[in-house]
């Protein structure tokens, strides 16, 4: 699934800014110093931990692959950054592991016997995408444990695969061009109504929803274990693409697809992403090409619909 920036460009996640939270009664305790050096140690990757939610995230790009759509090279922080997170149930007891990974079609079944060989479930298989080659699917990940055993079964899940950090290309230098010389970025804000990250040569938005509260296992979704609606631009100011995602209750799924076409942005894929979460989250993606305030203009119109059947009117 932010108004505030929250991870660097070089991390290239998936989320990348902290909206608000309120503060859930029984706060979820936070993950020990311990807890974190052992995620990191069998990641062998440093990741980021956001106190105010309670959740460690380690970033895990496709950065050996080259993506383009409709011929066109798209940059990987565009929408093929995978990540992996790890929260504390409300009481304590027990601990979630939830990722995303970005996969080839010919990666997905042996990561599936991976994870369940490792004791981890499989929440959902989709694309994000049209048009891409090569064809790229994600696989959400998620399992119930200790903090430490998550993160052993995960790394062994996906020791032998391009997911794991130690498989992946070094990282690029960073380009001399980036999202803020490629776009507007106040006219996009002004538009969307919340401040982006840029995101290598990507300006990306992520925004929680604050307005409802998820429970899943005991666990609270908040914004950086999965709960989000994004939108990442790549290109041009006057030429571009965005791409993204759309958290929402299942009475407002048919009014975001309205919006959306209205405003001629492709609805790519409609599906779930979680399993046991209460209430249910229905997650959409779309695709879109043009000067990026149409873009962002219909993305703020896909905004506006959220919240106003759980609440009379949120305003996001």
């Amino acid at each position: 699934m932010q108004a505030t920036a929250l991870l660097g460009t070089s991390l290239l996640l998936p989320v990348n800014q902290l909206q608000a939270m309120p503060v859930p009664q029984g706060k979820t305790p936070g993950l020990t110093s311990e807890e974190i050096a052992a995620i990191e140690s069998a990641l062998g990757k440093k990741g980021v931990y956001k106190d105010a939610e309670s959740v460690h995230t380690t970033a895990l790009p496709r950065n050996d692959l080259k993506i383009t759509i409709k011929g066109a090279p798209i940059p990987i922080p565009f929408g093929f950054g995978g990540w992996v997170s790890f929260k504390k149930s409300v009481d304590g007891k027990s601990a979630m592991i939830m990722g995303d990974t970005v996969l080839l079609q010919e990666e997905v079944n042996p990561l599936i016997s991976a994870a369940q060989a490792n004791g981890l479930e499989i929440s959902a298989i989709h694309n994000h995408f049209f048009y891409e080659e090569p064809r790229i699917f994600y696989m959400h990940i998620q399992g119930m444990g200790s903090i430490a055993d998550l993160a052993k079964r995960y790394a062994d899940t996906i020791r032998d695969s391009k997911i794991f950090p130690a498989n992946q290309p070094a990282p690029a230098a960073p380009p001399a061009i980036t999202g803020k010389e490629n776009f507007d970025i106040p006219a996009l804000d002004a538009i969307v109504k919340y401040t982006g990250t840029v995101n290598g040569p990507t300006y990306k938005y992520t925004i929680g929803r604050s307005d409802l509260k998820v429970m899943m296992m005991g666990v609270e979704m908040t914004t950086n274990i999965g709960l989000n609606t994004w939108a990442s631009f790549a290109g041009k100011q006057d030429d571009a693409q965005i791409a993204g995602d759309i958290a929402m209750l299942p009475d407002e799924v048919n009014s975001v697809i309205k919006t959306l076409r209205l405003h001629n942005l492709e609805v790519v894929a409609v599906h779930s992403h979680m399993l046991n979460d209460d209430p249910h989250i229905i997650f959409l993606h779309y695709y879109g090409r043009g000067p990026a305030a149409t873009l962002a203009q219909g993305f703020r119109a896909a905004l506006d619909e959220l919240g106003k059947k759980s609440d009379g009117g949120m305003k996001m």
